[in-house]
């Protein structure tokens, strides 16, 4: 490892909160997007609120499967700034757009036919319909999506992480408003109920992407980021592809549990299906934490293997991973301690089916608190991972844990042994614990020792 000067914990911590605090707010801030959106439907009606829950995870399932380009684009970036390589930062950010925008004109078709393929999934024809006529509109979204999300990228990996907080705080805001006037009919608007909701999402993605352009243009001038961004450099797009895709698989591996597990509540009926849509919401939230968290271990990564400096990867992995830990507890504590007084905030005090939905969820989020700390595990592992360039082995681990491990458990504690929607929920727990520590393995054991013979003076 040569000469390397071992930074102590305390300035990793810093390092890792300055970098994280920020994306975590960022996080929670999109993720709040998805929550106004369930609380306003939810108190608009149950029908309503399951018929977005199954739009929001149909459109999310493919958002997170076109993410990958964008998820590359960071420790790449990373990378390329620790080593001093500005003309790299620029071509690996403009081949992640064209990327993203390649993949969402090719999936905008899943949107419009996705009543039908609700359907064929075992929904019912009232909730598939209702939650198509949510995507025709909010997939349009799908674009403006991505793209913001590879500039996210880019500005993290550059530690301008504080734009991309509230960047995505203006356009949480902005989410709230136009809910409220076009679900419910205020202010003189239309009373438009799901399609009210569609057209916010929309809105959102577009206050974003007009926000970090323009940041973007501003304050970053010497990239010329947009300058001749139809020119084509094949280089950066097939090494951005390499890296991106199986990020994006791996993604639609763990969302794709989340999803199944959104199908199989669904065919225990929509009561269930509703209160699993709320307790769903409740752990994603805590994830957010887990997952700023990560991509801060992405960056941090990514500069270490620019510097060549293994040492001080495994310290700052080390720091990310107890600081998961630890909130990983105090949302243990919270969910075991306040589980009704969490739903009811999804719920309206004058909804027949309430204590029906209550009772169900309370039981779910029990079962949330067991897979706090291994889902944060395993997504810190996945990104101290990407930081070092290491996506395809992670791919086989995540598609068997999840699709091997995770679905299976679910359906058979779910169905066939009869617990209804704790066995079902018990099965991510399973998947995500395999997953947890079989990528804890990966980075620990082959990976970085790996890199420490590779990066001494020998090697």
């Amino acid at each position: 490892m040569g000469m390397t000067t071992p930074v102590s914990y305390r300035d990793h911590s810093r390092a890792v909160l300055r970098l994280g605090v920020p994306l975590i707010g960022g996080h929670v801030a999109q993720f709040a997007v998805g929550l106004t959106d369930t609380i306003m439907v939810g108190w608009y009606s149950v029908e309503a609120l399951a018929a977005v829950v199954l739009g929001g995870t149909f459109f999310f399932v493919i958002f997170i499967l076109g993410s990958g380009f964008a998820i590359a684009v960071m420790p790449l970036v990373a990378e390329a700034d620790a080593s001093g390589d500005e003309v790299a930062v620029r071509r690996i950010t403009r081949m992640g757009m064209w990327l993203s925008l390649i993949f969402a004109i090719v999936v905008m078709p899943l949107f419009w036919f996705s009543g039908s393929l609700l359907s064929a999934a075992g929904q019912t024809p009232e909730v598939s319909e209702t939650a198509q006529l949510y995507l025709r509109i909010a997939g349009l979204g799908l674009i403006p999506a991505l793209l913001v999300m590879v500039l996210k990228s880019y500005l993290a990996a550059l530690e301008r992480t504080r734009v991309v907080f509230w960047v995505t705080v203006l356009s949480a805001i902005t989410n709230g408003f136009v809910n409220y006037a076009l679900i419910f009919g205020n202010w003189g608007a239309p009373e438009l109920g799901v399609v009210g909701a569609a057209l916010a999402s929309l809105a959102v993605q577009t206050v974003a992407i007009i926000g970090i352009v323009l940041y973007a243009v501003r304050a970053l001038p010497e990239h010329t980021m947009f300058s001749r961004i139809w020119r084509p450099d094949w280089e950066a797009f097939a090494h951005v592809f390499r890296l991106g895709a199986p990020i994006g698989v791996t993604n639609l591996a763990e969302v794709g549990l989340f999803a199944a597990s959104s199908l199989m509540m669904g065919w225990l009926g929509t009561l269930q299906l509703a209160a699993h849509g709320i307790a769903l919401q409740l752990a994603s939230l805590t994830f957010m934490v887990h997952l700023g968290l990560s991509n801060a271990a992405t960056v941090r990564a990514g500069n270490a293997i620019g510097r060549r400096d293994a040492l001080n990867l495994a310290r700052g992995a080390r720091v990310a991973l107890l600081m998961s830990l630890v909130t990983a507890f105090v949302a243990v504590a919270i969910f075991l301690t306040f589980p009704e007084q969490l739903l009811t905030l999804f719920l309206s005090p004058t909804e027949p089916d309430r204590d029906a939905i209550l009772a169900i969820g309370v039981n779910l989020l029990f079962v949330a608190a067991l897979f706090q700390v291994v889902d944060g595990a395993q997504i810190l592992a996945l990104g101290l991972l990407r930081g070092v360039k290491d996506t395809r082995a992670p791919l086989i681990i995540a598609a068997f844990s999840y699709w091997v491990i995770g679905v299976p458990c679910g359906y058979m504690l779910g169905f066939v042994l009869g617990w209804g929607g704790v066995g079902v929920w018990l099965g991510l727990v399973f998947g995500l614990s395999v997953a947890a520590c079989l990528l804890l393995w990966r980075f620990w054991g082959p990976k970085l020792t790996s890199l420490r013979q590779q990066f001494s003076p020998a090697g």
